[in-house]
């Protein structure tokens, strides 16, 4: 959920070079600004072109259909210690750093590292958090012009990332700018963006309102739309599974939203089948370190066993990086099972280095990766 540092040793450095798809599309994206019909108390205006970094990786030079990202964008505490504290208790952390993240902000990251034409659809507010995500953002390539600025006292969404000593972390979200100040209804040109993606990819740290839009909107123009499930603790209304193609959850996140328990591969098939009833018939669930599996209601399941990484220092943003990664391979015309290769190299990556947005890893490191295994 976390993202580039402060320290400039973190920043994305990308080669300008896009290296070339096994599959061209044809379907193009307008760069109109996004607009909205009827706003609530906070305008917004966008970000300037100007903020976009220059030497970044060219985006859709080749009028590549784009992975577009609505959701999420925080800055977050991150802090380093031994073990969670108890009740009533207080412990020291080893380190602490703010960085960008959220995962909206981390997905439309790693979909711009695997070079891939990305734009991100969100909102930060006017003080130095905005600042901070935006300018990582453009270090890594991202298109940022359907990014808006919320006016006023209404802060940046922010969060505490707690990172154990065994790499696995514990996250406590502010919604800020990511819950509050979002149009009540875009109009058809605010929605251009998403009408011409190739693939849409959403989370659940932004309103369900803004989500059901904009999934509605990509479904009637025939853009495949992937919800991944971080976020809010709360169930998925069912008029949003109406429109999703893939529903992605962890193990505990698919559990949680089924009521059905997920300790073991029957048991996550059981709760898939609920998810099927709900609405939705592909299912991605991301497992960790035992993987991921792949359900089509009425087919067998694709089960991917993870790739083993060197070392585990940190989580954070692996989920983020496995959901983009499978997007990207997905819009560029790969098999499911290719998909899901792809998307289990980028996050054995990913783990290795501290860090969400440093540590997702680049198409060429991601190939390099398969070629050994």
């Amino acid at each position: 959920m976390t993202a580039t540092a402060l320290s400039p040793s973190n920043n994305c450095r990308l080669k300008s070079q896009i290296i070339p798809l096994t599959k061209h599309l044809t379907k193009t994206i307008t760069t109109a600004p996004f607009h909205f019909t009827k706003r609530r108390s906070f305008p917004s205006f966008a970000i300037k072109n100007e903020h976009q970094n220059k030497t970044a990786v060219p985006r859709n030079p080749s009028k590549i259909p784009p992975l577009v990202v609505v959701g999420s964008a925080n800055a977050d505490i991150y802090v380093e210690i031994d073990r969670l504290p108890g009740v009533g208790e207080t412990i020291s952390a080893k380190n602490s750093q703010t960085l960008a993240g959220g995962k909206g902000a981390n997905q439309a990251a790693c979909g711009a590292k695997l070079s891939h034409p990305t734009y991100f659809v969100g909102q930060v507010g006017e003080d130095a958090s905005g600042k901070l995500i935006t300018g990582s953002l453009s270090e890594c390539g991202v298109g940022l012009e359907y990014v808006s600025v919320v006016k006023g006292n209404l802060p940046t969404g922010h969060a505490v990332v707690m990172l154990q000593a065994d790499g696995q972390n514990s996250i406590i979200i502010v919604g800020g700018t990511n819950m509050s100040g979002w149009p009540e209804k875009f109009d058809d040109e605010g929605l251009k963006v998403v009408k011409n993606a190739g693939i849409v990819l959403l989370q659940r740290e932004i309103p369900d309102s803004v989500n059901i839009q904009v999934a509605k909107a990509a479904r009637n123009a025939g853009v495949p739309v992937v919800l991944d499930a971080g976020g809010m603790d709360a169930p998925v209304p069912r008029e949003l599974f109406n429109f999703i193609d893939i529903f992605s959850p962890n193990e505990s996140e698919l559990g949680r939203l089924t009521g059905v328990p997920t300790d073991s591969f029957e048991q996550i098939s059981q709760a898939v089948l609920k998810c099927h009833e709900m609405g939705v018939k592909q299912v991605l669930v991301k497992l960790g370190a035992k993987g991921s599996a792949f359900f089509v209601e009425g087919e067998k399941p694709i089960i991917q066993p993870a790739i083993s990484a060197a070392r585990v220092l940190d989580t954070t943003g692996a989920g983020d990086t496995f959901t983009a990664a499978f997007a990207v391979a997905l819009v560029e015309g790969k098999s499911k099972e290719e998909c899901l290769r792809f998307a289990a190299a980028a996050a054995s990556l990913c783990v290795q280095v501290k860090g969400a947005i440093p540590s997702m890893p680049d198409r060429k490191s991601v190939l390099d990766l398969l070629q050994s295994v």
